[in-house]
């Protein structure tokens, strides 16, 4: 066993924030398998511009260096001396992103099984994500999800984006819940950093980053997608303590 699944062994566990009162979710690569989309428009941009020597950027260059970066962060990347025009760069990226998102968005496999979990208990749930507005509302609209999420929370509108844990503890804020009741779900190191850093457990998603990568944030568990059996023992847990403790009472 190594030290990393060591210590995701010690952390709280999903069954340890019984009763649940919310769960939070990060919206690329949570929600829907988007990165496919973001690296196809960075890398078509980026060849235009002749980065890397014109060289296609590859998926390690995209795991590394973007997937879960706020915008200014990327825009430091493509174009440090010059911010704003890294910022224009990135903004055109985002819309054609949404040209292509608006054709095709595919959900996480089971997610709107836990979804109806979630419903069926009436638990409240956030979006909480370091992509644009624009682009937040596009996809929980295409996902058929404008109605579940209680609030939708932008890192930009926070003092600092992920990895920082602002965000989560705004979306705990905004929903009057505690960290001890609620639990996150990502697929970025940057996303996990911050909820780990917010004070919860954090279910990890293996949607394109490598588990070694995801590992080293911390996460609670790591699961493929939301039909994986550890997340559906772990909220069967859930309800078994619930359960034993309205039968005490």
């Amino acid at each position: 066993m190594t030290a990393g699944e060591n210590s995701v062994q010690n952390k709280k566990s999903i069954a340890d924030l019984a009763p649940l009162e919310a769960v939070l979710f990060d919206i690329d690569g949570t929600l829907c398998d988007s990165d496919p989309l973001h690296h196809y428009a960075f890398r078509e941009m980026l060849q235009e511009i002749g980065f890397n020597n014109g060289v296609p950027i590859d998926e390690e260059f995209f795991v590394k260096n973007i997937a879960g970066k706020h915008s200014h962060d990327m825009a430091v990347i493509f174009f440090p001396d010059d911010i704003p025009k890294g910022l224009k760069f990135v903004e055109d990226k985002e819309a054609m992103f949404r040209r292509l998102a608006s054709e095709n968005l595919p959900p996480i496999k089971g997610l709107y099984k836990l979804t109806k979990w979630i419903e069926d208990r009436g638990l409240k749930r956030a979006a909480v994500t370091n992509a644009p507005k624009p682009n937040a509302e596009l996809m929980i609209s295409k996902l058929g999800l404008k109605d579940f999420f209680d609030v939708v929370i932008i890192g930009s509108d926070c003092e600092r984006p992920k990895p920082y844990p602002d965000p989560y503890l705004k979306a705990l804020e905004v929903l009057k819940v505690s960290k001890n009741h609620t639990f996150v779900c990502e697929d970025s190191v940057s996303g996990i950093r911050a909820g780990v850093a917010a004070g919860m457990p954090v279910v990890g998603l293996t949607t394109r980053n490598p588990k070694n990568l995801l590992m080293e944030a911390d996460p609670t568990i790591l699961i493929k997608d939301y039909e994986d059996p550890k997340l559906w023992a772990a909220l069967e847990e859930v309800d078994q303590k619930v359960g034993s403790s309205k039968t005490s009472a």
